[in-house]
């Protein structure tokens, strides 16, 4: 089959054992690029090791329809699969999508058109934005926003939705970022974005309509443990300097936002008691919630420790005014040092509670707890202020060494996204 000269995109599919929808798939996407999409396009159907008839399939439907082929991969592992189809493709743009097309394609237009016109280097569907319109189970609902909140607050990224099965890169950004991703497997777009925002790469977001698939194979359970484990390895790689991010800046990141004055000790004041009546509230909702599974005293470490990563990134952002990626991990470490005191405090507390009133009730150990969480609070804006964001300590994103060597550009603007808004 003949391709075009110049491919503008390459649309591909990771498939694993997709027989039973495959055909409709590939016809229905085919469809629609046929009649909307005026660049010239391709569709790649990457099989993942399949073992039932995926693969006949894929062959049979790469024989019929123009602009589609099939490639077949002797391992599993859907990163795998686009690191190999982007790795090699010829098109400028580079796309993602999940088999079952559960997001509504209507929005892959808006989706490629800044990375063709090279305004942005990524983009990426999210279902979690203010317009975005979503159908699925309670349960992948409170996972994916709980998967996402985490990723944002300990590993400090813009982005709002990391597994949306809706993405596109840049070609030459694929292939500088792509030998630097180690995962293989769902992680692998998450590590990408990290990896991309790091180095100073523009992440274009669209609000999606996106319907779950009830039949969904996924194992959840499994997947957010790898991509917990995958969470630690690239922000310890990260830490250490083990990725080169910052020759990736020097060819091809954007100056980041100027960093923002710091706000005053009366703004400092009232931003931290807004953060703190919000981290105590949320505090006596976890405890509440998690004290008739798992006891008082283990309650209470729970929900502290779960408050206390929020908590410190929420000061540490919106209270002292850092915005930077410098100090970061150590500022997470200080607030972990923090946590300590003040689960000490608030233990000690529920200790003293239970030896002088054994029969008290979860009411008045939340009582006793919140009391005790409230001078905890107030010790922890001390040793916030005085000691881990004290003036001088990174409160604002120094210079990139890169940009040394790059011309100012007094006219260049960066305009927050939906999320950041």
């Amino acid at each position: 089959m003949s391709q075009p000269t110049t491919l503008a995109l390459d649309i591909v599919v990771p498939v694993y054992n997709e027989q039973a929808t495959l055909e409709t798939s590939v016809r229905r996407l085919h469809r629609y690029l046929t009649g909307a999409v005026q660049e010239s396009w391709r569709i790649t159907i990457a099989d993942n090791a399949s073992t039932d008839a995926t693969p006949a399939l894929a062959d049979a439907l790469a024989a019929e329809l123009e602009h589609v082929v099939a490639v077949h991969l002797p391992l599993k592992g859907r990163g795998r699969a686009l690191k190999a189809v982007w790795g090699s493709s010829p098109a400028e743009v580079l796309v993602y999508l999940d088999e079952d097309l559960s997001t509504d394609l209507a929005a892959l237009p808006p989706l490629v058109a800044p990375l063709l016109s090279g305004h942005s280097d990524l983009a990426i569907g999210t279902r979690l934005g203010r317009t975005s319109r979503v159908t699925r189970g309670g349960k992948r609902e409170f996972i994916s926003r709980s998967y996402n909140l985490l990723l944002r607050r300990t590993m400090a990224v813009g982005f709002s939705d990391a597994q949306c099965g809706f993405k596109a890169i840049r070609r030459e950004v694929a292939q500088r970022l792509l030998p630097l991703v180690e995962d293989d497997g769902w992680f692998f777009d998450t590590e990408l974005l990290i990896l991309a925002e790091r180095a100073g790469l523009r992440i274009h977001e669209i609000p999606v309509d996106w319907v779950d698939d009830p039949h969904s194979s996924v194992d959840i359970v499994r997947t957010a443990r790898e991509d917990l484990k995958g969470m630690v390895r690239v922000g310890t790689n990260i830490a250490r300097s083990r990725i080169p991010l910052e020759a990736v800046y020097a060819e091809l990141g954007r100056r980041p936002f100027a960093p923002p004055s710091p706000p005053s000790f009366v703004g400092q004041v009232v931003r931290f008691a807004i953060v703190g009546v919000l981290s105590t509230a949320a505090y006596g909702l976890l405890y509440l919630l998690l004290s008739g599974v798992l006891g008082g005293q283990a309650a209470n470490f729970t929900a502290l420790l779960l408050t206390a990563v929020a908590n410190t990134w929420a000061n540490r952002r919106f209270t002292f005014g850092v915005r930077g990626k410098p100090g970061m991990v150590r500022h997470q470490f200080q607030g972990l040092i923090v946590f300590g005191i003040a689960w000490a405090l608030t233990s000690g507390s529920l200790a003293v509670l239970h030896a002088t009133a054994p029969g008290a009730s979860t009411r008045v150990e939340l009582i006793v707890l919140t009391a005790a969480n409230l001078f905890a609070t107030l010790l922890r804006f001390v040793l916030l202020r005085l000691w881990v964001f004290r003036a001088g300590r990174g409160r604002t994103t120094p210079p990139h060494p890169a940009d040394a060597d790059r011309p100012s550009d007094p006219a260049r603007v960066l305009v927050p996204t939906e999320t950041e808004q």
